[in-house]
């Protein structure tokens, strides 16, 4: 099954939506859907992160990192314990929530910044929020932990929901995408979280074959209809390493060509390793596909 406008000509800049009028508040910041791409910054607190950027227990190294973020600009903290790369061994979520909640805390007093907390349990979840988090960012989209979404209701909190193929019957890169929504805004509205707080994440990396990641990015503008703002997530991702042949620590100029290319699809937050780096991408992204570039 394919979008309405598969394969038609279409003009995609400046990119227009209607509903990039919609502004939502997170911790006293207004992000204005459409007025530039924000940038969301990962902070890996896990020793066995596929970047390699894995900061384990070492709380001083995460609130140093975070605290370069804020320099470079960036808008969201996005703070995980368990790795998420293929193959890896599930983590028990009482190690996770030892990993984060600390991070959450320690990087909260020294930062106002927005913090997302990278999770699938309800438990977990709900313990970063208590100790200073905004954002659930769940890759699972509510589908994994049947609690997830009264917990994500019960704190009025903003959620990212991504879309995972693993384990998935493959039939069309979009047409799956947006099945996997569809479950995620069922129970969402079924549990009372407000659609104007969601952002929906395509699940670059998650499940698909390096061509189907292509696709996805190729066909962002499939999902305009959602109406929903879009967050991407190709940093250093293993499908731009086979395009390159390079590991994951020279990854950088195709992960900034994946960002430039999700921002032209309308990308509306990204989610990346470079903040310094991927913030030059995106501005000058935002001057082309957006059309706001201020003299």
């Amino acid at each position: 099954m394919l979008g309405p406008d598969h394969g038609a000509p279409r003009q995609l800049w400046p990119l227009t939506r209607a509903f990039r009028t919609r502004a939502l508040e997170i911790r006293g910041r207004r992000f204005v859907w459409g007025e530039r791409t924000y940038l969301m910054g990962i902070i890996n607190v896990t020793p066995d992160s596929f970047s390699g950027d894995g900061l384990g227990l070492d709380l001083a190294a995460a609130v140093a990192l975070a605290g370069r973020f804020e320099s470079c600009g960036v808008d969201i903290l996005d703070i995980g314990g368990e790795s998420s790369r293929p193959g890896a061994t599930p983590l028990p979520v009482d190690e996770e929530r030892t990993r984060v909640v600390p991070a959450v805390a320690a990087i909260r007093s020294a930062s106002n910044l927005p913090i997302s907390v990278d999770t699938c349990h309800a438990s977990v979840a709900a313990a970063a929020l208590h100790a200073g988090a905004d954002i659930v960012n769940d890759i699972w989209g509510l589908r994994h932990d049947a609690k997830m979404a009264q917990v994500v209701a019960r704190h009025a909190a903003p959620l990212v929901a991504m879309h995972n193929q693993r384990g998935r019957e493959f039939h069309d890169v979009i047409a799956d995408i947006r099945e996997g929504f569809g479950t995620t805004l069922a129970l969402a509205e079924a549990a009372g979280i407000d659609a104007a707080r969601i952002m929906l994440d395509p699940g670059f990396g998650f499940g698909w074959t390096p061509q189907q990641n292509l696709d996805m990015l190729r066909r962002l503008p499939e999902l305009w209809d959602l109406e929903l703002p879009l967050l991407v997530g190709p940093s250093r991702k293993s499908t731009i390493g086979l395009i390159l042949d390079a590991p994951v620590d020279q990854r950088l100029e195709g992960t900034a060509a994946a960002v430039a290319l999700a921002i032209a699809g309308g990308a509306d937050v990204v989610r990346v390793h470079d903040v310094r780096e991927m913030m030059c991408v995106a501005r000058v992204a935002d001057a082309i596909a957006r059309g706001n570039w201020l003299q």
